[in-house]
């Protein structure tokens, strides 16, 4: 049975905080947040008569205290309980887009509420506890209710709640193992690191500490709408705090929820929206009938077309369109669209993208609710591909169409993976990218680049394909290469494969260096470990990826002495490279929502916030742009070590003849590889099957553009032609001393 109290009248809009601070009045939070500097003063007698004539009603007339500029005749057909201030009105109208309005306040409901200068409200059926800023449109709405707990999306509980009300954030994991509260400016690293190290008790204990100490818990904060902020047509907005310059219109309803926004980065919400339990970021873009329930959604990301996330964080510069999200942590720049997506308990480290059917995460393949799986950046699924928990994948991986039914572990990067469901074989091609679709790989991080729409580019978010943890994978992937070569020729020789893993990596390093690629290639490569099953696992086009890995991290580790030695002269160059301090913590690395930072550094955040030496969210923030003011160099010093490994010469030792030497091969793989970007663009002109839709070449180029006026292409050749010649010049300087 609902349980319906009847109350006096005269106590409408009055008794909003139950429990008062000595020497407090049940308005001091409400005169704490409203900073409009309106002086407010009682209406005259006059006012009151007019008011009563254009049927306004109030409990108090005394409790309506208006500015010096406040007129009378604009506000028409509306109640008024309890204390109420209105700022200045002036005969006028307000406009945006295509709706123009009178400024006033018209047939309408209006509890306790706080006006600034010049709004407009119109058909306001219940308006409680909130506080606008100036020309605030508020234009048919149902229900605009702040209640005195509100909390605003914040995984918070007020003074007196139980611990049962506290909303939680059940990300990565369905069976809320790695759950989260949520506080608006959460990042996606500040989700990441409160996801892992579950096991200390200790450091769990702090982060719901320093979250709970980001805000008080005091009873009676009003709702706030910011200054030209839009809200029409909207039936149900309760405890929602929203910025300014904010467009809503048509929204169903939205509950406990913070929107961010700004005049340089506004934020719009659409119709049918429904968004319960949230964070929004600045600049999103929220739209036609999403349902959002326990949320985050980070700065300039959107939701389109029907899509859900539901106890999932969404991280910056990131669309969703129509598919579903449960349980999900996504780092920056992922995009995920069509109808029939689902993404399901996972961890998605950014740059990704969701095709069409493609099912990811089921739980079908265990007996809980506890599976998870984790992608690192560059993932690409394609369509229709279904895969299970628990499933890791290394950076840049693509997947072919298919079903997938065992758990996947695959730690080469750029690859492409496929199910032969014919030989019952799982296929693994590494280095794909490199081989077949540089084209694809270079654009992408430039496109992720174009897309970042934040103002300041900081903490810095990494979208080259070449970073710390994915070059770091490339060295490990060399080795596994190496390994599975090494095994597979002794198999082949009916020879004892070595226990020993170190005989075992000088064997297959021999192999690659000194056999052909068609001896190689007519080995049969598999690997273990991969794949939960009995099945095997091969390796195809072992040579070409063992080589073009190398061939990679030996450009990224020669940028980088460019970078170093950038306006140096001849033998400067090479003493600022001996100059150069190298350690082996250069190369361990961790992607913490998008930002790359040493491991050692992230150990020692963490154990500031364990020690209570960073007792904030904002100290947290303060480190990741420490980290990323350093990131450029520091990840010139991690290429310059992955340099060393891989050549196995100490730059520190690096003489004129070597470096030369290798400048030489350098440029020649960057013409190699401007060679592949071309030709991987190519082949999609010269496909008849592309070419067969249309009626001639002119209507192709006409339609898709011309290869010859490809804009990226032709960025990439004439940085080559510029490379050329600061090479020649560089090396003429060299030889010169």
């Amino acid at each position: 049975m609902n349980k319906i109290k009847k109350i006096s009248i005269n106590k409408l809009g009055y008794g909003f905080i139950k429990d008062l601070p000595k020497g407090k009045d049940e308005y001091y939070l409400r005169n704490k947040q409203n900073r409009s500097g309106i002086t407010y003063r009682k209406l005259t007698a006059l006012e009151i008569e007019i008011l009563v004539r254009n049927r306004n009603t109030s409990d108090e007339w005394s409790n309506i205290l208006v500015s010096n500029e406040f007129n009378p005749e604009l506000v028409k057909n509306s109640s008024f309980f309890g204390l109420n201030r209105i700022g200045n009105l002036e005969t006028s109208c307000l406009s945006f887009s295509d709706l123009i309005v009178p400024i006033g306040i018209y047939n309408s409901t209006i509890i306790s509420c706080d006006f600034g200068n010049n709004v407009s409200v119109h058909n306001v059926n219940y308006m409680s506890h909130y506080i606008l800023g100036n020309e605030v449109i508020i234009n048919n709405v149902n229900e605009l209710v702040t209640t005195n707990h509100a909390k605003f999306g914040n995984g918070i509980i007020k003074k007196g709640e139980p611990e049962e009300v506290r909303i939680w954030m059940e990300i990565c994991n369905e069976n809320t193992g790695r759950k989260v509260l949520p506080f608006n400016g959460m990042t996606a690293g500040d989700a990441y690191l409160w996801t892992r190290h579950r096991a200390d008790a200790a450091l769990q204990q702090k982060f719901i500490e320093i979250t709970e100490n980001q805000f008080d818990d005091k009873l009676g904060y009003y709702g706030k709408v910011g200054d030209r902020t839009v809200i029409k047509n909207c039936k149900i907005i309760k405890d929602v705090w929203i910025g300014e310059d904010a467009y809503l219109k048509g929204a169903n309803k939205i509950k406990n929820v913070t929107i961010n926004s700004h005049p340089e980065a506004t934020t719009q919400i659409g119709e049918g929206c429904e968004l319960v339990n949230g964070i929004i970021g600045y600049g999103c873009r929220i739209f036609y009938g999403i349902k959002a329930v326990r949320f985050v959604l980070s700065d300039y990301s959107q939701l389109k077309y029907g899509a859900r996330l539901i106890n999932s964080f969404l991280g910056p510069n990131a669309t969703i369109s129509c598919c579903e999200v449960l349980n999900s942590l996504i780092f920056p720049a992922h995009e995920q669209h069509h109808n029939n997506s689902f993404l399901c308990a996972a961890t998605v480290m950014g740059q990704s993208n969701i095709a069409a059917g493609a099912t990811l995460g089921s739980n079908h393949n265990s007996r809980g609710a506890d599976g998870e799986v984790v992608m690192g950046r560059g993932f690409w699924p394609g369509l229709c591909v279904s895969i299970k928990h628990n499933s890791v994948f290394a950076s840049f991986s693509l997947l072919n169409k298919g079903d997938y039914n065992y758990e996947l572990n695959i730690p080469i990067p750029f690859s492409l993976i496929s199910n032969d469901p014919i030989k019952d074989e799982l296929i693994i091609m590494p280095g794909y990218w490199f081989l077949y679709n540089f084209y694809a790989l270079a654009r992408n991080a430039w496109k992720y680049m174009d897309r970042d729409k934040r103002k300041y580019k900081t903490p810095i978010y990494e979208y080259d394909y070449l970073a710390p943890d994915s070059v770091n994978e490339l060295l490990t992937a060399r080795e596994i290469i190496a390994k599975a070569v090494a095994t597979a020729q002794l198999t082949k020789q009916k020879k004892t494969v070595f226990t020993d893993e170190s005989k075992l990596l000088a064997l297959g390093e021999n192999l690659l260096s000194t056999k052909t690629k068609k001896e190689i290639d007519a080995l049969e490569i598999t690997v273990n470990g991969f794949e939960n099953s009995k099945r095997k696992v091969k390796l195809i086009k072992s040579y070409d990826a063992y080589h073009m890995f190398e061939k990679i991290i030996f450009i990224y580790g020669i940028e980088a002495a460019l970078r170093v030695t950038e306006n140096k002269k001849g033998k400067n160059s090479i003493s600022t490279l001996q100059q150069v301090k190298l350690s082996s913590t250069n190369l361990t690395w961790t992607n913490i929502g998008g930002q790359l930072i040493p491991n050692k550094n992230v150990e020692g955040l963490l154990n500031k916030i364990k020690s209570g030496a960073i007792e904030s969210w904002n100290q947290v923030h303060a480190f990741y742009e420490t980290e990323s003011e350093k990131y450029n160099t520091r990840k010139d010093l991690h290429a310059l070590s992955t340099l060393e490994k891989l050549t196995k010469k100490s730059v520190n030792k690096v003489s004129t003849t070597q470096f030369v030497n290798w400048l030489d091969s350098y440029l020649e793989i960057k013409k190699d590889i401007t060679a592949r970007i071309h030709a991987t663009r190519a082949k999609d002109y010269a496909n008849p099957f592309r070419k067969m839709v249309y009626e001639s070449e002119e209507e192709m180029n006409a339609i898709v553009g011309s290869l010859k006026d490809n804009s990226f292409i032709k960025e990439q050749n004439n940085a080559l032609s510029q490379l050329e010649i600061e090479i020649a010049a560089l090396k003429k300087e060299l030889k010169a001393k």
